[in-house]
């Protein structure tokens, strides 16, 4: 089973990356954020994709998620829903056979810091009352935070930003320690290369200076099946790279 998230930065402007990148990889499950569209600005051909079926929870121009399920995970279309503390079209869960599956899209911060916090503590709560249920959970997604030091480039390293800051950091290891796996992390606890959004100038992309903010947080039982997880960088124009996690 593939897994993958993606912050498209505009699901109009990467129409036709992400149709390339669906049909080289064929994920089971596609998370989606920042996708800056309303249902019906959504292109047609995203929607007709062969085996796919298809759900955009977004609104024009800001912030949005979406989410494709593969029709050979799940036969027929899965129900799509979203917890009450969603807002601004930030979250939408699907529990399928095999998985329940969020696609998130974590507020910044920038302008209301303490929604950002908010968000985030529902969030916890809503890992708390769904890990022991009867299928893994996974949570995908832009989080807006980087997890540790490690996670940021040395020369974008500044303690008193936003996304690295220790009460978010805090928060995210408090979501973390109910029962999921930071999937990448896991897989290469040394390596302080894995970044996952680079800012877009100075070829700061081609040069991997980044912070890693997208996450595939997989239950326990799910990561005892991993067979790998990898940041994409040299996909598409987004800002971020997409995540692909393999499942056995």
């Amino acid at each position: 089973m593939k897994i993958g998230t993606w912050n498209v930065n505009g699901i109009r402007a990467r129409q036709s990356q992400l149709q390339e990148w669906m049909e080289t990889h064929r994920p089971d499950v596609v998370c989606l954020q920042e996708i800056k569209a309303s249902q019906d600005q959504v292109p047609a051909a995203l929607c007709e994709m062969e085996g796919y079926w298809c759900y955009w929870h977004g609104s024009k121009g800001y912030s949005g998620v979406g989410l494709h399920v593969n029709k050979a995970l799940s036969p027929e279309r899965p129900i799509f829903e979203h917890p009450p503390f969603d807002y601004e079209n930030r979250i939408v869960v699907t529990r399928l056979a095999a998985v329940t599956v969020a696609s998130v899209y974590v507020p910044n911060g920038g302008k209301d810091f303490p929604a950002k916090m908010k968000f985030l503590a529902a969030l916890e709560q809503f890992v708390a009352d769904n890990i022991r249920g009867a299928t893994p959970l996974v949570i995908c997604g832009d989080l807006n935070i980087a997890r540790a030091e490690m996670d940021v480039h040395p020369k974008e390293r500044k303690p008193n930003s936003i996304g690295q800051l220790p009460v978010e950091r805090e928060q995210l290891e408090r979501i973390i320690a109910h029962g999921l796996v930071d999937v990448s992390r896991a897989l290469e606890p040394d390596n302080d290369q894995i970044f996952t959004w680079w800012a877009p100038w100075r070829n700061m992309r081609q040069r991997n200076i980044g912070w890693r903010l997208d996450y595939v947080l997989a239950s326990e039982s799910l990561f005892a099946r991993v067979k790998s997880c990898i940041v994409q960088r040299e996909t598409g124009t987004s800002d971020h790279g997409p995540v692909l996690a393999e499942f056995g």
